[in-house]
């Protein structure tokens, strides 16, 4: 027979088994409003990273990272490329639907290329922190030390160049050790862009002080669809025609929704996609329905 404290379990109760914010149903919220009052707000989030030629495998390797014996040319330029060309093609495309979108951007890109911030905030695009270079991966098992000079190092090599502080973080895979949010919080981060668990965005509690998570869905990507998948272009294109649909009728009923667009400049930048992105970008832009919103102002909605 099984001692009854077996099955006590402190933290069962409804919800995550932690204290960062409690469960709620998307349908019984009170809803958000969005600045442009759109049914469906629309932020196109630009993975914007630099791959050291060799990996490092600590705590992980990051998606995307080399993989063949190193010097690993082929993919190290393969990546390379979307920083040289596929960049100013996706830039194109956003200025054609008149939209300002969110660079998710190493620290490296902006101690390597810093003419590319200084364009990107030109052009009125917003600047989210996504670690140090695609060597700089989180997740619990590093010193908390390390990790807070691995933020404070990326948030540092942007605010050199760009001039202010970014707001925003994404990690690398979305990966998060049970420090992260507080550390965010302390180092001056009001939202994160890393829990995809929903379609709003939400608030979440530290002690350091409070979150937001703008949950930028991994499945609406490209490296996903496209580059996982193996799907095309124009087949990314109907899924996320799709999603809108479904989300407009959501916003009909509940109030509105988010959509968020993740590319990547040396996948969706290539010469055989991007007329299909841009014409997604058009198509969207054309709608009634939804308006183009960075992360930043997704998150000053629920905050």
């Amino acid at each position: 027979m099984l001692d009854p404290s077996y099955l006590t379990y402190p933290k069962r109760r409804r919800g995550m088994d932690h204290e960062l914010y409690e469960w709620s149903s998307i349908f019984e919220r009170a809803p958000l409003e969005w600045p442009s009052r759109a049914k469906v707000a629309i932020a196109v989030v630009v993975s914007l990273e630099w791959f050291p030629i060799i990996p490092s495998d600590r705590p992980f390797r990051a998606p995307g990272h080399m993989q063949t014996a190193y010097p690993d040319y082929r993919h190290y330029t393969a990546r390379e490329y979307g920083t040289r060309v596929g960049l100013y093609r996706l830039l194109d495309a956003l200025a054609a639907a008149d939209a300002t979108a969110s660079f998710a951007t190493n620290g490296a890109i902006a101690d390597r290329y810093p003419e590319v911030i200084e364009h990107l905030l030109a052009k009125g695009h917003e600047i989210v922190a996504h670690s140090s270079d695609m060597n700089g991966t989180i997740a619990t098992g590093i010193a908390e030390e390390e990790e807070k000079q691995l933020i404070e190092s990326s948030l540092a090599s942007l605010e050199r160049v760009a001039g202010h502080r970014p707001r925003g973080w994404m990690s690398i895979a979305r990966s998060q050790s049970w420090d992260t949010p507080r550390l965010l919080v302390e180092a001056g981060i009001a939202y994160c862009c890393d829990w995809v668990n929903d379609d709003l965005p939400y608030s979440m509690k530290t002690a350091a002080g409070p979150l937001i998570n703008v949950p930028v869905n991994h499945e609406l990507s490209d490296r996903q669809v496209i580059g996982t998948q193996q799907q095309s272009a124009e087949s990314y294109a109907v899924q996320i025609k799709d999603a809108f649909h479904w989300l407009v009728g959501e916003a009909e009923e509940s109030g509105p929704r988010f959509l968020p667009i993740h590319v990547t400049p040396y996948i969706m930048g290539l010469p055989y996609r991007i007329g299909a992105f841009e014409e997604l970008l058009r198509w969207l832009a054309d709608q009634g329905d939804c308006a183009f919103h960075t992360c930043g102002e997704v998150a000053s909605a629920a905050r």
